[in-house]
């Protein structure tokens, strides 16, 4: 389906330039006096393939009578058409009334209404949005359509991406969680598979390779919905000989990506090796939640438990977010208790955060540690979105971002981690800078005078016109 999304708020608000700046076109009339827009009208965009509808709306006040409310019924038949509401306000002329009187109605359509603050270049936006924000919408977006700015962002949260739509395909074909088992050859995966389905659904034989393809098992549990996915063991690449065990590992590997949460078997008997660190980083690399399972738990004297203990906590600290079980899938003990964690990963690798509360972090965790400065400006870090999910996507605006040290980076992972309370799930960040008005311009001298700049600049002389100012003084 393409989504549909309509541009409501007061008169002159710049609803008309929007609707134009993201339809590419000049199919709606723009002038400076409110009232130009009277019925609504419909245009087509399109955002890194995306395609998208887009209505533009006459202005609404509240309180319309005559012309102004039929102008004002043609508005709210926008909205019921509508997947997607777009609230503008003026951020010069500030919260009044009308603006008010517009919030409470859409918020009695049930639609998923977002504000979007127009006008503020010229101004702080932070500033020109500071009375907005007492409307209470989850999500609030600061542009200038006049310059197209701002826009890009607000398409991209809008609209999903590739891989959401991707994930929407998943979803019809599996429904529920889908969780993925992996480990390496003969750790006890479809045991374990076999055990949380409660009947022997797939083959189980004490040799490794057993399991070659991926097997998709849908059912469910305590009135949830989940998809169980036993795949073959995954052996070094040395060790891999056979053409179909390579088809085996590509398998798994996809399985990985079909997966919300991935239930890593280590074999508590030969311990952690490093080809569970390998799957480890696939794992990781494909942004899935992780839940660490040590089957063959029973039988196992006190020692020998407190070594393999010691060294899945000394080897894996740095998944400190992941839960650790100590299981039996022979015996099923341990087993059920793993359901909580499969949970928690969802919930954490599908969470949707508004704008405001992940901003609201931002700028308590720069308050209370700077970036450090570059080149002798401080590192401005300004709001944040969510721009993704499994795994979550954190999209962080600014200036020289690309400076921003590992460090400082982790330290905001780890905050966010902390304050939103995300259990197994990575969580990924992307850095963006704001555009610079005067990328792209060059400065109009002839290659002659540029040189004489060039030469003038080593040899520490001043330009004529700055002497010319400084003579003045």
């Amino acid at each position: 389906m393409i989504p549909v999304i309509a541009l409501v708020g007061r008169p002159n608000v710049g609803k008309s330039t929007l609707f134009n700046q993201m339809t590419r076109s000049r199919d709606a009339l723009v002038a400076d006096f409110p009232g130009l827009t009277r019925d609504r009208k419909y245009g087509e965009g399109t955002y890194e393939d995306q395609r998208f509808i887009v209505i533009d709306t006459g202005g609404l006040t509240g309180d319309e009578e005559g012309l102004d409310a039929e102008m004002a019924r043609q508005s709210l038949q926008a909205v019921e058409e509508a997947d997607i509401v777009l609230f503008l306000v003026d951020g010069r002329s500030g919260l009044t009334s009308g603006d008010e009187l517009i919030a409470n109605q859409l918020r009695k359509s049930g639609k998923q209404a977002h504000l979007v603050v127009n006008k503020t270049d010229g101004q702080d936006p932070d500033i020109a949005a500071a009375d907005f924000y007492s409307l209470g919408f989850e999500s609030t977006f600061l542009i200038a359509a006049s310059h197209n700015r701002g826009i890009r962002s607000l398409l991209e949260c809008l609209l999903p991406s590739e891989d959401e739509r991707e994930e929407q395909d998943r979803a019809e074909r599996y429904p529920g969680i889908r969780i993925g088992v992996v480990g390496r050859p003969n750790v006890g995966k479809s045991t374990l598979v076999n055990r949380m389905l409660g009947e022997d659904r797939v083959v189980v034989f004490d040799m490794p390779g057993t399991t070659r393809d991926s097997v998709y098992v849908p059912y469910e549990r305590q009135g949830s919905q989940y998809t169980l996915i036993d795949t073959a063991g995954v052996r070094r690449r040395k060790n891999v000989r056979e053409v179909v065990e390579k088809f085996s590992i590509i398998k798994t590997l996809q399985a990985i990506d079909d997966a919300h949460v991935v239930i890593l078997v280590i074999d508590a008997r030969e311990g952690l090796v490093d080809q569970d660190l390998h799957l480890i980083g696939f794992v990781l690399d494909a942004g899935r939640s992780l839940v660490i399972a040590v089957n063959k738990w029973d039988g196992m004297d006190p020692e020998e438990r407190a070594r393999v203990k010691e060294q899945v906590r000394r080897r894996l600290d740095f998944l400190d977010y992941a839960d650790k079980h100590y299981i039996s899938a022979l015996h099923g003990s341990g087993v059920g208790v793993m359901y909580e964690s499969v949970q928690a990963c969802y919930e954490s690798a599908m969470a949707k955060w508004p704008t405001n509360r992940l901003t609201a972090i931002l700028q308590d965790a720069v308050a209370q540690h700077q970036p450090p400065m570059v080149q002798g400006r401080r590192i401005k870090l300004r709001y944040a979105h969510q721009g993704g999910s499994n795994p979550p996507v954190i999209v962080v605006h600014g200036n020289q971002t690309d400076a921003l040290p590992g460090s400082y980076k982790r330290y905001l992972e780890n905050t966010f981690r902390k304050v939103l309370n995300v259990t197994g799930s990575p969580i990924r960040f992307e850095f963006r800078s704001s555009e610079n008005p005067f990328a792209g311009k060059v400065d109009r001298l002839t290659p002659r005078q540029r040189v004489k700049k060039d030469n003038d600049l080593k040899a520490g002389r001043r330009p004529k016109k700055q002497r010319m100012k400084s003579k003045k003084r």
